[in-house]
């Protein structure tokens, strides 16, 4: 019974943080010291466009030292944006070096 109250907050809460705009996408951490060669922009889901709904994904991408991304983990997010930033991170490419994490956040306005 509070699921449906728990998704109804969590809803609201995303849909009040939007700003009107585009998808932004916050570089990786500068500590990361690798260089993005290739970045794809999510595409905005169909649903959250229709409820516009908007609201920020956090995920960490694990980068191999080939440069290209191995793994992508989302830290938080509204679920229905959860998956477009992940297949739009696994698309990225990076400078080749050494493996590491980088923290990623997608900024989703409707």
């Amino acid at each position: 019974m509070k699921s449906p109250y728990a998704l109804m907050v969590i809803l609201a809460l995303c849909y009040s943080l939007a700003t009107v705009g585009q998808t932004r996408i916050q570089q990786p951490a500068p500590e990361s010291k690798r260089h993005l060669v290739v970045q794809v922009a999510p595409e905005y889901p169909e649903a959250a466009k229709r409820m516009r709904l908007g609201g920020t994904v956090k995920v960490v991408a694990l980068v191999g030292p080939d440069g290209k991304v191995k793994r992508v983990h989302t830290v938080g997010g509204s679920p229905l944006l959860v998956q477009a930033a992940e297949r739009a991170v696994a698309q990225w490419k990076y400078a080749p070096g050494n493996e590491s994490e980088d923290s990623v956040e997608l900024h989703f306005n409707p």
